[in-house]
């Protein structure tokens, strides 16, 4: 009965009308584009997916072994979905796609679930840098969540290719890692349940992920656990072994009493990672029944023409919300205040949401809007969707003095300090401090996505060319010189490029600044499943559901 008159109340909103021209060039030339884009993450997908290559994968089937992909098939609910984490990691990098790891979420016996998974056919499943960050990362899901952690593991540890170079472009040293076996202690102490199952080597860090978890499947003539296999033992104490002997599946099952349960093979260990999913307390949240489910009034086969790639051409977000908003409802709130920044509540998949987009750059009076919002979905416990189309804070002397910078920090503050989940979408441009009063990844969101559309940077291309020339032309005047004009539209015209270049959402997304690039026209199912996850946690304490806010430079 509640759950109808809900649907009564909300039905009661005025739908969103659509003013797009399915007809028109701009809209056939932008789902052209759109779709180019599409068939290009299609194909790195189809490179990511194939880990370490054909050759590689026909040598682990030789060997008795389920790849990867196929191992979390098996686990997975009959026709249930699994929303990968991160496929195109290590995009650019000399890495292969994925960076060795699997991550997504599934559902396992009925039961959410993250799954973390060693790809053996990816130099043995060690750990890269971009392995490590997907791993981070699923532990972050499992605990925001308070969903169980399983691991799928098949690990010859660190990657000790290193020679003094940083592969992955950033500086890093032993000393700093270990975080993710914090982590993962702190899920158990939590009461977040975590799986491990043992399907190969487990070698160094890679022993401590079943020595952690809470429940270990090991499988026979396959499963190695050690801290040091046979070569490094012989280096550090002389001693002679065999690998099953010194750490095997039947050895940890009956005589170190690291392993709970001994899997005959593969197929058994997977039967037994579902059977321990399932004894697990019952879900505490329902879903709601897809026939109770208004879908919106225009098909999502629209949003392919919605952004062009040119970013300077305007985008109305409201068409964008029309296409993933059930019935395609909208409740404005502010509609003729602050009009750059388009805030209201709308239901996805029959959840309740605050919906934040941008209609273009956010001026004072926009951001004071969208912080009020802000506070009153926190006041009432309703989760809020960001739609990325910023070219960032409004800036020159108008602005300043119409005090940008402090109400520009007032909406920072206020999403820094909102204690209801935040999803965001990146369809566009997602510009400099604009990314930040929009919750970008680097303000507590619990899922951030791209579209193939999206760029990030801290400013556009075309303006930090300019900027630089700007600063050629100060530094050459200052120290009277003559300047190149020719030489510095040479630069300007480079280092728009480059810019260009490095702001394309894949960059971003191989580096894991999110969660992946999807097709728009998946977006109003991934953001039901997300907002599903993180409605309430299955396991767990609860989150600090009080609102609380810094102070605000009134």
């Amino acid at each position: 009965m509640v759950a109808r008159l809900v649907v009564a109340r909300l039905r009661e909103v005025r739908p969103i009308g659509s003013v797009v021209d399915v007809g028109g060039p701009q809209f056939r030339q932008n789902r052209a584009d759109m779709l180019e884009q599409i068939a290009e993450l299609d194909s790195l997908l189809d490179e990511g997916a194939a880990g370490g290559g054909t050759a590689a994968t026909e040598r682990l089937r030789g060997r008795g072994k389920l790849p990867v992909r196929e191992r979390i098939a098996m686990v997975l609910d009959e026709d249930s979905p699994f929303l990968e984490i991160s496929p195109l990691a290590g995009y650019g990098s000399d890495y292969a796609l994925g960076g060795g790891i699997v991550c997504g979420i599934g559902i396992v016996s009925g039961t959410d679930c993250v799954i973390v998974a060693n790809d053996p056919t990816v130099l043995g499943g060690a750990i890269t840098p971009y392995g490590r960050k997907k791993w981070m990362r699923g532990i972050q899901i499992a605990r925001e969540n308070g969903i169980p952690y399983l691991s799928f593991v098949e690990s010859a540890g660190a990657d000790l290719r290193r020679d003094g170079s940083d592969r992955s472009g950033q500086t890093s040293h032993f000393a700093e890692t270990g975080r993710a076996f914090y982590e993962m202690i702190q899920l158990s102490k939590l009461a977040i349940p975590t799986v491990c199952v043992v399907f190969g080597s487990a070698t160094a860090g890679g022993a401590y992920q079943p020595g952690l978890s809470d429940y270990v499947i090991v499988v026979e003539q396959q499963a190695q656990v050690f801290l040091a296999g046979p070569p490094l033992v012989k280096m550090a104490t002389g001693e002679i072994t065999e690998a099953e002997a010194l750490g095997g599946a039947r050895m940890h099952a009956e005589v170190s009493g690291l392993a709970d349960y001994f899997a005959v093979d593969e197929l058994d260990a997977i039967r037994m990672c579902r059977e321990v999913v399932a004894h697990l307390p019952e879900p505490s949240r329902m879903r709601q029944p897809a026939a109770e489910i208004e879908p919106p009034r225009y098909p999502a086969e629209e949003l392919l023409g919605l952004v062009s790639r040119d970013l300077a051409m305007p985008l109305d977000v409201r068409q964008v919300i029309a296409r993933i908003a059930d019935g395609s409802r909208f409740e404005e709130f502010k509609a003729t205040y602050g009009r750059t920044m388009i805030c209201g509540w709308a239901t996805i998949h029959g959840q309740r949401v605050g919906v934040i987009g941008n209609n273009g750059a956010i001026f004072p009076d926009a951001s004071q809007k969208a912080a009020h919002f802000i506070q009153l979905c926190n006041q009432v416990r309703i989760p809020l969707v960001f739609l990325h189309n910023v070219p960032g804070f409004m800036v020159g002397r108008e602005f300043e003095e119409a005090g940008i910078v402090k109400k520009g920090s007032q909406l920072v503050n206020a999403v820094s300090n909102s204690t209801v989940p935040h999803l965001t979408v990146v369809l566009a441009a997602s510009y400099g401090a604009g990314t930040y009063g929009m919750s970008g990844r680097a303000f507590g969101n619990r899922f951030t996505f791209l579209w193939p559309t999206a760029k990030l940077a801290v400013m556009g291309p075309r303006q930090i060319a300019g900027v630089m020339s700007q600063v050629r032309r100060a530094r050459a005047e200052r120290m009277g010189q003559p300047f190149d004009e020719d030489e510095d539209a040479r630069l300007v015209a480079r280092t728009e490029q480059a810019h260009e270049a490095e702001s394309r959402g894949l960059v971003a997304t191989g580096a894991v600044t999110d969660d992946g690039i999807i097709d728009p026209r998946d977006t109003r199912d991934v953001l039901g499943y997300c907002l599903q996850l993180t409605s309430a946690p299955l396991f767990g304490a609860q989150p600090d559901q009080s609102p609380s806010y810094g102070v605000f430079r009134l």
